[in-house]
């Protein structure tokens, strides 16, 4: 992978990088392998109204090029191109998706759910071929579809409550409070306020869902297509968040202001 400037930070990613890498990629192939399987989009690539022409042949070619593309994350010298691709895929998603139905229902946050998570793996795919001199689009793109999920545990409150493992007390408490926390992650990257710590702890907790809700709810139903897609989807915002906070390697934990090529001034812990 070549970076803005010229070097190749996928050869120098490190243990963390590669299992950030890899994380991302598997998820993206899973969510191409769900969708080869049912023979529909994957949900995450929805809504693709029922009239659009051959449909059933498109929805094999979106869910080949997921697969295609995660796979070609994987090796370092393909990566620049499955990257680039994944970005586009995205963002013609969004536009020809997901921005129409928002401005049919604008009132529907789940509308808006759906396109942060679309743009959350589009920012990702751009960390993996723009490099770390190329991070601030991904930051900011990152940070603002932050602001849908985090909204989201508020106005379905309930529903999200009902996700908590049932061995913990409080589920509408830990519904709010993991909601504020992708508010905070949020406001923390766009704001440039302590940045490097808010991803890392955004990527930490979407990482504890998970191994505590997503993977557990697939064992207990391992024939629910719904409950494989919601695991590689959450799988691909934990890669996403952890490519995030290695973007801000060389800025310190507690950088308080943005600013500079990097995007972030350091500041002394």
């Amino acid at each position: 992978m070549v970076s803005s400037g010229g070097s190749s930070p996928g050869a120098r990613e490190g243990p963390r990088g590669t299992l950030a890498t890899t994380a991302f990629a598997v998820a993206l192939a899973g969510l191409g392998v769900v969708g080869l399987v049912s023979g529909d989009f994957a949900y995450v690539c929805q809504p693709v109204p029922p009239w659009v022409p051959a449909r059933p042949v498109l929805a094999y070619a979106s869910s080949a090029l997921l697969l295609g593309c995660g796979a070609g994350l994987l090796p370092a010298r393909v990566r620049p191109r499955a990257s680039r691709v994944l970005a586009l895929y995205g963002v013609a998603s969004m536009l020809l998706l997901h921005v129409p139905d928002i401005a049919r229902r604008p009132q529907e946050e789940a509308r808006w759910f759906g396109l942060s998570e679309i743009a959350i793996l589009v920012a990702g795919a751009w960390l993996l071929f723009a490099g770390e001199r190329g991070a601030r689009p991904a930051r900011w793109l990152f940070g603002l579809a932050l602001l849908p999920v985090g909204l989201s545990h508020f106005v379905y409150a309930q529903v999200t409550a009902g996700l908590v493992p049932s061995w913990l007390p409080g589920h509408l408490g830990w519904a709010y409070l993991t909601g504020a926390g992708h508010l905070a992650a949020a406001l923390a990257i766009l704001l440039g306020v302590l940045p490097r710590l808010a991803v890392t702890l955004e990527a930490l907790m979407v990482s504890t869902f998970v191994l505590t809700i997503h993977v557990p709810t697939v064992l207990r139903t391992p024939r629910d297509r719904y409950q494989w897609t919601e695991l590689f989807v959450a799988c691909a915002i934990a890669g996403a968040a952890s490519l995030l906070a290695r973007s801000y390697r060389g800025v310190r934990w507690l950088a308080v202001r943005s600013s500079g090529r990097s995007g972030v001034r350091r500041a002394d812990p």
